[in-house]
């Protein structure tokens, strides 16, 4: 499988967002339970926890806001699966976890902003 430049840009650009976000929920006292988690539903990039709550987090990371601001991209079918894979996580982990559903908006400047609740 071949990749183009701007898909392996991509991929670079993201998980350069994910790792600041990571150091973000750190500097923010929350715990980190997964990264990159894989399910039959899909990945959830970061859970977390805090408080007694799981957070899973989706990062949208962007260059520019050209085309709307990232978090704007988390659309119903994106908020459907991590609603699937939340209840994937608890079924593994034996527990229905106290879930909360979050967003964080990564800019190529690495300014962040973070949206708790988002969804």
């Amino acid at each position: 499988m071949s990749y183009s430049s701007q898909d392996v840009h991509k991929k670079v650009l993201g998980k350069t967002g994910e790792k600041l976000v990571q150091k973000y929920l750190k500097k923010h006292g929350y715990k980190l339970l997964k990264t990159n988690y894989q399910t039959p539903f899909g990945e959830a990039d970061i859970i977390a926890e805090k408080d007694g709550e799981v957070v899973f987090v989706e990062v949208k990371t962007r260059t520019t806001d050209n085309y709307g601001a990232p978090r704007e991209a988390v659309g119903k079918e994106k908020q459907r699966r991590y609603y699937q894979i939340a209840t994937f996580y608890g079924l593994q982990s034996g527990e229905e976890p106290n879930a909360r559903f979050d967003v964080a908006e990564v800019y190529a400047d690495k300014h962040i902003e973070y949206f708790e609740n988002a969804f």
